[in-house]
């Protein structure tokens, strides 16, 4: 069995980002992916998908991410400058290989087995996103609905929606986008549970993230600061803008129920419906760690920064804002990324 100082779990932003700055130690490392190719969740997203920020702020550590000429980046171009970001540091990513399970050694460090592979680590990096479990709420009636209900994971594009009624359930920017693109083919519905917050015309992640930026060092300097805009909001890109200007970039409240051919309103009404496309979030892919006996009832695992308590030789990056502020975003992860990396080395020192 193989051994190494550190297993990276994933093959995403986080996971590069933190061999980026692994590669500034002298400690020994592998990356496994369970993709067959660079790219992770970004090989999967809807091909109209757009970043709402320019590439030099969609940027990991090191090296800029290479402008398009005309727009924001596209999933494309996030795939292709993974690939090449591997190739330039020269990272050591093995795949397909699917981690299934992590466990304490007799010997001390940690047993990864994987699909085809296994090794021996002393710390772990979990940095498997939340794209392998999508999340969809529990409705009544559901189990009923006769149409096609599709996660915005699984999304693949409109044409297979022309000319039906299909509702998009969700108000992140993932739904404005897709109901946006559905709209120009058929008759979409944007169902939200609240009015969604539009940003400024003129506001795109760059604000985001300087905003969310203010907030962070203002709690860590015990101020606060009065919120303006986060993540959540939706980006007027330009399909976004599109929609607004032919008059159909609004929303609904929740339905009540499903029937067999749609759904329920609130005030009793019916609608039919062929499709809905859940646009509702993501849960963390922590299946791995069950043996550990780390992940609690939220699904999630108690962490000091990014390192977690109960096993202080395995971290978590880029989840979300349990795992550091922004830290499931491109940019925003290279701050948890070097504090995690910095903080292995020291601890594997001792």
């Amino acid at each position: 069995m193989k051994h190494y100082d550190v297993a990276i779990i994933g093959g995403g932003q986080a996971a590069l980002s933190v061999a980026y700055f692994l590669r500034r130690t002298k400690r020994s490392f592998i990356i496994l992916d369970s993709e067959t190719a660079p790219g992770a969740a970004w090989r999967h997203t809807w091909p109209s998908l757009k970043l709402f920020s320019p590439a030099s702020w969609s940027s990991l550590a090191g090296w800029p991410m290479p402008s398009p000429k005309d727009s924001y980046p596209s999933a494309a171009d996030v795939v292709s400058y993974f690939a090449q970001y591997e190739q330039r540091y020269a990272l050591d990513v093995q795949r397909p290989h699917r981690v299934n399970s992590v466990a304490q050694a007799e010997e001390g460090g940690f047993t990864v087995q994987a699909d085809g592979l296994a090794l021996h680590c002393h710390a772990v990096v979990s940095a498997t996103g939340t794209w392998s479990k999508p999340f969809i709420p529990a409705y009544p009636q559901a189990d009923v609905f006769q149409g096609t209900q599709v996660h915005s994971a699984h999304y693949g594009g409109a044409e297979p929606y022309i000319g039906k009624q299909v509702l998009v359930v969700g108000g992140g920017n993932s739904g404005a986008q897709i109901h946006a693109e559905l709209s120009e083919v058929c008759e979409s519905t944007w169902v939200t549970p609240e009015p969604p917050n539009f940003v400024p015309d003129d506001v795109d992640g760059r604000v985001l993230f300087q905003r969310a930026t203010e907030r962070w060092m203002a709690q860590q300097e015990g101020r606060t600061v009065e919120p303006t805009g986060g993540f959540g909001d939706v980006v007027m890109v330009e399909s976004v803008k599109a929609a607004r200007t032919r008059g159909v970039l609004h929303a609904v409240r929740p339905f009540a129920s499903f029937t067999p051919d749609g759904v329920v309103w609130p005030d009793g009404q019916t609608s039919p419906v062929d499709a809905v496309v859940w646009c509702t979030g993501f849960r963390p892919a922590l299946d791995h760690l069950r043996a550990l006996d780390v992940v609690d009832h939220s699904g999630r695992v108690a962490v000091q920064e990014t390192r977690s308590i109960a096993q202080p030789h395995l971290w978590l990056v880029g989840y979300g804002e349990w795992t550091g502020m922004a830290s499931a975003t491109l940019i925003g992860v290279m701050r948890t990324a070097r504090a995690t990396a910095e903080q292995i080395d020291t601890s594997l020192t001792r």
